[in-house]
């Protein structure tokens, strides 16, 4: 899985606060806060960023830093309650692209990550929400309520087509045309495919909230928001 966005500080309380407003403004973020749970978390996911604290218990950001500049080049941006010019050069000249002072703003962070995930191409995604449901559709991935849903390849690709055009009905000949690209598809595929996206994002799957049928036409994702 790819995040945006992993802090790595042994501060756990400042670094959830800080993984949660991040997220709370679609950067997707996760925190850890040892040099060994870093390692370990980039062995199993990717990141377009790092935010490194210097000090990290019984390890060192700087060490860890230069571990992490022998395999990678995505951005790294220290944090530190230390404010020495020395520090700043030692972060600057081993391979960190800022040094941002603790106790720091949240909103002023933002705006920091946000840059440098544009610049660097990470923050290039297109997001779609109604209701409880937020997908971000480069990622290829949806979830309700916070937490991530499985969807199949066709499934996710009906569920963007329906969240493009939502509070619009949309005939079956159309979703044919546009999701599966032909005009040979049936009724029960669709049907299919329906039925399990409502079995996903809906909380009463027999009683729709989201996805309507429009009898004798298609379907229309209400979203009344």
């Amino acid at each position: 899985m790819k995040y945006d966005c992993l802090i790595v500080d042994d501060e756990e309380v400042l670094a959830e606060t800080t993984n949660e407003y991040l997220n709370m403004f679609d950067v997707r973020s996760a925190y850890v806060t040892s040099r060994e749970a870093c390692l370990a978390f980039l062995r199993e996911h990717e990141a377009s960023l790092i935010l490194l604290d210097i000090n990290l218990g019984d390890a060192s950001g700087f060490e860890l830093c230069k571990k992490l500049r022998q395999t990678t080049d995505i951005p790294i941006l220290f944090i530190s309650a230390r404010s020495s010019d020395d520090d700043i050069l030692i972060a600057l000249n081993i391979g960190g692209d800022d040094y941002i002072q603790k106790p720091y703003t949240l909103s002023v962070l933002l705006a920091k990550v946000k840059a440098v995930l544009k610049r660097y191409g990470g923050s290039q995604t297109e997001t779609l929400e109604f209701g409880n449901v937020f997908i971000d559709v480069h990622r290829g991935y949806a979830t309700v309520r916070g937490q991530e849903i499985k969807l199949k390849t066709m499934e996710f690709k009906l569920l963007c087509y329906l969240a493009r055009n939502k509070n619009r009905v949309i005939p079956k000949e159309e979703l044919f045309r546009s999701v599966w690209e032909d005009s040979f598809t049936g009724d029960g595929t669709l049907n299919v495919h329906i039925r399990h996206l409502r079995e996903k994002i809906e909380a009463q799957p027999h009683q729709p909230q989201y996805i309507q049928t429009v009898w004798g036409i298609g379907y229309k994702l209400e979203d009344l928001g």
